[in-house]
């Protein structure tokens, strides 16, 4: 289905050779992704860019952080459009006001600043900036990690909300020119199959070999012609789980179709390669063999062919309860009982979000279920169309009758299945859901307190088959129906009657509304002239992702208070992290207030003079995990571990370039270790790096440090910091982002 060549190749008038006889470098110039990055750098430097975006976007976790921030470093108004939509905290359940609060802020926040503001269940982010923002040639930046539209010909970069605030005060997000990799589509996908199955294998293929980590995906081939919009958007939103940077489409007459339904024919331009485009390696994706697809806990890339699963599933099933017990401990996972009489039932099925909500699946999902019934056993279904208009467009069509009489729920646009707040299936549950992600407890199990279930994504087509088979797993390419798309009809009246549109529009008179839970960030302290770190959270799993290190869910209803939010950090996966970094963060404020903890005095003895040092060390908490940050782009993966007290990461490399950044932008010092070297090192130990603050000034990217173990010993160690940028540098001298901004605005 998917092959993978590592090497370059060239492009040439859509075929692809080895040897064209035109220069690498001249024909990387004709990539889609080269042109629209050019158009979009503000330096003169094309291998380090600096990039201005066309718009903003961002949800209800992350836009009042991101104003807040804003607000602190000097925010006057929004300089480009910023779209606040509600779509992850929509339910009010739990938290009592607080996700409420954060609506009215956001609501006052666009009309004093200019933005746009989508209220609760009107659209999930990403169909928001389908429907409203995306153009061809255009650049978007949100503070969510499946920011892609490529398939609209526009380039999305999902970042941290820090990277959002430089946006807003008219700075840039610098990064070196990524490489761009040729995903050659050929071939037409078969009845039955849908975008989901191809992202999954897709992701499968590339996720653990690291083949397009922080690079760009340009997707163009003769399959192209045989894809509907929303199949395209469906793979295209799904590449996040690869860990690209970004992707970019080739476009056509049907994305000229797209925005022409959308009132916005002028946003359309033809994007294509030149005449030879280089790139820098090649996945080929054959749709005529694209089998119907599963990706089973804990990861999207955990990729099997339904038929290879259901034929194997008591063998896959008992490594996935394995690697359950690992991670939880005590509390296990018994998937292997849904496995009866060679069939394996599920107790649950979810199309929602922005991958499975869109109107061409749930369309089809319709035709398969059309007549027949979900049944009145163990398992649900429910539907959650991707925006209002789709709902609209699906009821005026019968579609969401066909689906209620067939027995399934129809919800409204949230991404809650997603991220571990809606439709949690029962302890030892297995759902199967379109939806982004299926990392652990996304579903919104808590094995703290003996409960845990698990997520398997699938296509709703395939979902739709389960379905109608009572639970029972079943591909759809192995059943019959009958199916002929609807053409889709986009009713921007619904938007004209909710939609707030306020760019260009700011009131700085407007009064903004916090409610209790709203609160400023916590003062930070510049870097000093020593480091002192203690580990308090070390962690082997070969990927931490970030809903590890502050978990989604019901945990996000306090994302507006940083202190309070900073209670869960690492709370499924190291659950005494917190304590510990706490313990840390005391000591460094008594020495802060001129004391001379005894901690402190008995380990910086070990590497000097402990009363000498005291004055110029900054001691803070420190992470190891052999590989962080993959997943979403939830600055608050590092932003509460700097509230805490922490003031490093150490790992062998970043799972992300965003959660990086996220380190960076709080001031957190992202330290690599060599390949090869090992790190034997526990709780309790602890990190020495002097003379840190005149070495990060300098440059230098080498820092010879100590380890001080618990017992007293010491041992050398030797950390990395490379490729700082002249802004990330001041950055971390200063403590974070808002600092950073404060200093520029004295």
């Amino acid at each position: 289905m998917i092959t993978l060549t590592s090497h370059g190749v060239f492009l040439k008038n859509g075929q692809v050779c080895t040897s064209c006889g035109v220069s690498a470098e001249e024909a990387r110039k004709n990539t889609i992704t080269y042109r629209i990055l050019s158009a979009h750098n503000q330096s003169d430097d094309d291998k380090q860019l600096r990039i201005r975006f066309d718009a903003l976007v961002s949800h209800d976790i992350t836009y009042v952080g991101i104003i807040q921030t804003a607000r602190a470093s000097g925010l006057k108004e929004f300089p480009l459009p910023y779209a606040m939509t509600n779509c992850h905290n929509s339910l009010c359940a739990v938290g009592g006001t607080i996700n409420e609060d954060d609506h009215v802020f956001g609501l006052s926040a666009a009309k004093k600043y200019g933005g746009i503001y989508v209220p609760a269940n009107q659209s999930v982010i990403h169909s928001y900036a389908r429907e409203e923002l995306a153009g061809c040639g255009r650049m978007i930046l949100g503070s969510d990690s499946h920011t892609r539209y490529g398939a609209l010909g526009t380039m999305g970069v999902g970042e941290g909300g820090p990277e959002l605030v430089k946006q807003l005060l008219r700075n840039t997000y610098d990064v070196k020119a990524p490489e761009v990799v040729l995903v050659y589509l050929k071939g037409t996908p078969r009845r039955g199959i849908g975008p989901h199955d191809v992202a999954i294998a897709l992701v499968g293929a590339t996720f653990g070999n690291g083949f397009v980590k922080n690079k760009v995906l340009e997707f163009t081939g003769p399959g192209l012609a045989s894809l509907p919009i929303d199949f395209r958007n469906g793979i295209d939103v799904m590449t996040t789980e690869t860990t690209c940077l970004s992707s970019i489409w080739e476009t056509d007459d049907v994305v000229k179709k797209h925005y022409e339904a959308h009132g916005r024919p002028e946003d359309y331009q033809r994007l294509a390669p030149g005449g030879v485009a280089y790139y820098d390696a090649m996945i080929e994706i054959d749709l005529d063999k694209m089998e119907s697809m599963i990706a089973l806990p804990f990861h999207p890339s955990n990729a099997y062919t339904i038929r290879e699963f259901v034929a194997n599933a008591d063998e896959i099933l008992a490594k996935v309860e394995a690697e359950a017990k690992a991670k939880f401990g005590k509390c296990t996972l018994d998937l292997r009982s849904k496995v009866r009489n060679g069939k394996v039932y599920a107790d649950q099925g979810i199309i929602a979000g922005c991958a499975g909500g869109m109107f061409d699946s749930i369309d089809e999902a319709a035709a398969i279920l059309r007549g027949q019934s979900t049944g009145n056993g163990y398992f649900s279904l429910s539907v959650y169309p991707t925006s209002v208009p789709v709902s609209l467009e699906l009821t005026k069509i019968g579609v969401s009758a066909d689906l209620l009489m067939a027995g399934a729920v129809i919800k409204p646009s949230f991404c809650g299945p997603c991220f571990g707040a809606g439709d949690v299936p029962a302890n030892n549950g297995l759902s199967l859901r379109h939806t982004t992600r299926n990392f652990p407890n996304r579903e919104g199990s808590k094995p703290g307190e003996g409960q845990l279930s698990g997520v398997a994504l699938m296509d709703a087509r395939s979902i739709a088959a389960t379905a109608r088979n009572g639970g029972v797993i079943t591909a759809a390419t192995d059943i019959d129906y009958d199916y002929t798309p609807h053409e889709y009809h986009f009713d921007k009246g619904v938007y004209q009657k909710r939609v707030y549109y306020g760019y260009g529009k700011a009131d700085p008179d407007a009064e903004l509304i916090l409610g209790p839970n709203i609160t400023d960030w916590p003062r930070q302290y510049e870097l000093a002239d020593n480091l002192l770190v203690k580990l308090a959270a070390v962690i082997r799993d070969p990927v931490t992702t970030t809903d590890e290190l502050i978990p989604s869910g019901e945990t996000s209803s306090y994302r507006s208070n940083p202190i309070r939010l900073s209670e869960f950090a690492l709370s499924r996966r190291v659950p005494e992290y917190v304590g510990r970094s706490k313990a840390v963060s005391a000591t460094e404020a008594a020495r802060r207030g001129g004391e001379c903890p005894e901690e402190l005095v008995r380990v910086l003895s070990a590497v000097g003079d402990a009363k000498a040092l005291m004055d110029h060390t900054q001691f803070g908490s420190c992470v190891f995990a052999n590989k962080p940050g993959d997943g979403s782009a939830r600055e608050q993966a590092a932003s509460c571990q700097k509230v805490l007290g922490g003031f490093a990461n150490i790992c062998y490399e970043f799972a992300t370039k965003r959660y990086r950044s996220n380190c960076i932008n709080w001031g957190i010092l992202p330290f690599t270790l060599a390949e090869g070297d090992t790190f034997p090192y526990e709780v309790g130990d602890y990190v020495f790096v002097g003379g840190i603050r005149k070495a990060i000034m300098e440059g230098k990217e080498r820092f010879d440090a100590t380890v001080i173990r618990a017992d007293g010993t010491t041992a050398p160690i030797t950390l990395y910091v490379k490729g700082l940028t002249e802004d990330e540098k001041e950055i971390i001298l200063r403590g974070c982002l808002m600092n950073y901004y404060a200093a520029q605005n004295q």
